[in-house]
């Protein structure tokens, strides 16, 4: 079972099936409680209809945000000391990081600013170096609680980030910066570990191929969200991405024309093709 937001409301899909829930978008859903979502998700109905009959969209709308966690993986810490160390930028805030309490979250996007499948993904013309970032993201509701999982490309104008970690803003948030599947795994059926790959297709062949595991993750999703809810409120709800262990090596970039694809097992897929920013 997943969830998903419609061309017309949210609704439920299953085995090639879907029906509508009682809320006219994502962020009228998750005012709700976990609960409440869950019951209105399970509940015997009769009236399922082909999934080919909707378009889905990406699973955000009205003042829903995204948010990111930074070095959550080892070799996501890994790639930022050699980002830095290679641009002569201070490295060690990043080993800091990894090992403190407190986790770094930034923000990633704007709901308009989201793009989703049959979209394409961009890079910025004034990067020399971009790579994409796959990742499990989690959607929240109001109250702070994870109702769901989906996937999620934080992409990154790497040489950006690596001239100065002040940059990260640029680096990181930009139009069609961030790219969401459309189709969101219910919390409830969150397995405690699930396998992330991604691929990238030039002209055919694939030039990166990447995997790892949630089960990596140096801190739960809940730690994560527990720490992004503090003296913060989300009155539409949240989605989070928790951060990436799988890293191009540092002489790839994406060019206009790849197609990024990635997957989650149970989550899904997300594929796009890239784009560069004024072209």
């Amino acid at each position: 079972m997943h969830f998903a937001r419609f061309d017309f409301g949210v609704g439920v899909l299953h085995d090639g099936r879907a029906r509508h829930l009682p809320w006219e978008s994502m962020s009228e859903l998750l005012r709700h409680r976990r609960a409440a979502i869950r019951q209105a998700m399970e509940e015997p109905s009769s009236r399922w209809f082909p999934e080919a009959e909707v378009t889905l969209q990406a699973p955000i709308d009205g003042r829903m945000e995204v948010w990111a966690a930074g070095v959550t993986y080892e070799r996501s810490l890994d790639a930022r000391v050699e980002e830095s160390t290679h641009t002569g930028a201070l490295s060690t805030v990043y080993d800091r990081v990894y090992a403190a309490d407190r986790p770094e979250l930034f923000f990633k996007a704007a709901a308009w600013r989201v793009v989703t499948e049959g979209q394409p993904i961009m890079i910025r013309a004034d990067a020399a170096a971009s790579v994409p970032e796959p990742e499990l993201a989690v959607v929240a509701n109001c109250f702070g609680e994870p109702v769901g999982v989906t996937i999620c490309d934080d992409m990154t104008a790497r040489t950006i980030e690596g001239d100065n970690p002040l940059y990260l803003p640029q680096a990181k948030i930009y139009d069609g910066a961030c790219g969401l599947a459309r189709k969101v795994l219910p919390w409830w059926e969150f397995p405690p570990e699930m396998r992330i790959t991604m691929e990238i297709h030039r002209g055919g062949p694939a030039v990166f191929t990447g995997e790892t595991s949630t089960a990596r993750l140096r801190r739960t999703p809940e730690e994560l969200l527990g720490w992004l809810f503090r003296e913060q409120s989300f009155p539409d709800g949240v989605i989070l991405s928790t951060g990436t262990g799988i890293v191009p090596p540092l002489d790839f970039t994406l060019a206009p024309g790849d197609e990024v694809t990635i997957a989650i097992e149970r989550v899904g897929v997300l594929r796009q093709r890239v784009e560069e920013r004024g072209t």
